[in-house]
C-alpha cells in the first residue's frame, strides 16, 4: 500500500527503536487519519489506530478544541511541513521519537498499610507510556499558544522536535523526568 499520512508523509520507513512501546503504536499506511470512532468498540483498541490520529484526538482534548477534528488536522499537518523544514527528517519518525522520549517508565502507587497511605515505585504499562507522551505533548503545546503570538502548530513543532531529542526545556519531557524523579524517591 502506498497511502502517505496527508498524502505527503511516508510511514514505511518509521521505524519504533523503544522495543518496550513497538505494539503500542500504530503506523497503519493512511491519508487522513480519521476513524470515525471504530477503536471504541474494544478495551485496548485505541493501539490499533494510527498514531497520528491519536496525536490528533489528544489536541482536541481541551475545551475549546472539542470536537474540531479539521482544525486539529490542519495543525498537526501544518506542524509536521515545520518539522520537516527544521530537521529535515520524517515528522512521523519524529513524533515517534518524542514519544519514545516522553513516556514514563516508572510511576508512583499509593498503597494503604493500616491507617497510613505508603508511596510505591512501580513500572509503568507500555500503553500508559504513549497515552502519558502524548497527554504531556498536547498539554505542552497549548501551554506554549495560550496568550502567544505563535501558532499552535509551530508549538506543537517545537515540543515534538525538542521532545525527540529528549531536551528537557521541552514540558513532555520535564514532566517525565518528574514523574521518574519521584518514583526513585519512592523506591
Amino acid at each position: 500500500m502506498d497511502a502517505k499520512m496527508f498524502g505527503k508523509w511516508d510511514l514505511t520507513e518509521v521505524e519504533v527503536t523503544d522495543p518496550g512501546i513497538k505494539r503500542y503504536v500504530c503506523l497503519k499506511a493512511v491519508t487522513v487519519p480519521h476513524s470515525s470512532g471504530k477503536h471504541a468498540r474494544q478495551q485496548f483498541n485505541k493501539s490499533e489506530i494510527s498514531i497520528v490520529e491519536r496525536l490528533v484526538n489528544n489536541l482536541m482534548r481541551s475545551e475549546n478544541n472539542t470536537g474540531k477534528k479539521q482544525v486539529a488536522m490542519r495543525t498537526v499537518d501544518a506542524a509536521f511541513d515545520t518539522i520537516n523544514k527544521k530537521t529535515g527528517k520524517n515528522p512521523i519518525q519524529v513524533l515517534v521519537d518524542a514519544i519514545a522520549n516522553a513516556g514514563p517508565r516508572e510511576e508512583v502507587v499509593r498503597l494503604k498499610y493500616g491507617g497510613i497511605s505508603v508511596p510505591k515505585a512501580v513500572d509503568t504499562a507500555p500503553q500508559r507510556r504513549v497515552d502519558s507522551a502524548l497527554r504531556y505533548i498536547c498539554i505542552g503545546t497549548h501551554q506554549a499558544a495560550f496568550k502567544s503570538k505563535r501558532s499552535v502548530a509551530d508549538c506543537l513543532a517545537t515540543e515534538l522536535i525538542a521532545a525527540s531529542n529528549a531536551d528537557s526545556k521541552a514540558f513532555s519531557v520535564s514532566r517525565k523526568d518528574a514523574k521518574e524523579r519521584v518514583a526513585k524517591a519512592a523506591r
